[in-house]
């Protein structure tokens, strides 16, 4: 299938894009690395009027540590995240993902911003987001908009942006020198959707979680950033805690059901990622006894 016909503009700065983004709203949509966009479009799922390509934009490049925040451009390729220094020091998490996303000819041209913006629930990357606690930097007519992670995605391909606006870059707070991660996901094969998945991000003391954010992507219309966890912050973890953290899970969950899975295995898969989770960042192979996907 193709996709419906189209104009074409290519923005020479991020201010000429805007004003193109201005004059044309919701008929127009923004190109970047087209690794979600184009395979969109040649589906028919949506037709825009107007292809406003940012893909030349190099101020929207790069990586950069400051001050306790690593700052990511939102044309930031897949494959540069993977070979990022400031990446492995203090977002590792994110290197780990980066390499479960599709193969390498896709993370050779998407970017980050293009994934974030496209709101793919069965993504890897907005997951991340919610679990490292990131900023969304967007940029429209009343100037600059900042947008936690956790206000960011709004349903399927849907997130907080107006159609005027335009997603410059991801702002991630350094993650301290000995905090842990934790990123798996189920697929029928490497490369493919996620049936489910789960990015976490923790700081654990004394054997007990100081801080612990679990971002469970392809189980519903959107990442979710689950408040269970919270059920796991500073006390010792027992089988009895973390099958009352489970049944917790499994109320905040509202799965989906697709040709990959049932809702009912969505929630069996995620339960088991919150107990593999769980048991690999504290090193207790006990909490594991008995489970499998």
């Amino acid at each position: 299938m193709k996709a419906s016909a189209f104009d074409y503009a290519r923005a020479t700065s991020v201010a000429n894009a805007l004003e193109l983004l201005t004059a044309h709203g919701e008929r127009a949509r923004v190109l970047a690395g087209g690794q979600s966009l184009l395979p969109a479009m040649n589906l028919r799922l949506i037709a825009p009027e107007l292809i406003i390509d940012i893909g030349e934009l190099d101020e929207l490049r790069g990586v950069a540590a400051r001050g306790g925040v690593l700052t990511i451009g939102a044309l930031t390729r897949h494959a540069d995240l993977q070979k990022s220094p400031e990446i492995a020091v203090h977002a590792p998490l994110l290197m780990d993902a980066v390499a479960h996303v599709a193969h390498p000819a896709i993370r050779n041209r998407g970017t980050i911003g293009g994934s974030l913006a496209q709101a793919d629930p069965a993504s890897e990357l907005p997951a991340c987001m919610l679990a490292l606690g990131a900023t969304i930097i967007a940029r429209g007519p009343g100037g600059e908009r900042r947008i936690a992670a956790d206000e960011f995605f709004a349903g399927i391909y849907e997130t907080a942006l107006t159609p005027q606006e335009l997603l410059v870059a991801v702002e991630l707070p350094a993650q301290p020198k000995d905090s842990m991660h934790y990123f798996q996901e189920f697929s029928r094969r490497h490369g493919d959707y996620a049936i489910v998945g789960l990015a976490a991000q923790a700081l654990v003391r004394d054997g007990r979680f100081a801080d612990l954010r679990l971002g469970f992507f392809a189980v519903g219309d959107r990442p979710l950033l689950a408040r269970s966890a919270g059920k796991l912050l500073d006390v010792a973890v027992t089988p009895a805690v973390l099958s009352e953290v489970s049944s917790a899970l499994d109320e905040e969950l509202s799965s989906l059901g697709d040709q990959q899975a049932t809702p009912a295995m969505r929630r069996h898969l995620a339960r088991v990622l919150l107990t593999r989770c769980v048991s690999s960042l504290l090193a207790r192979t006990d909490l594991c006894a008995g489970v499998s996907a």
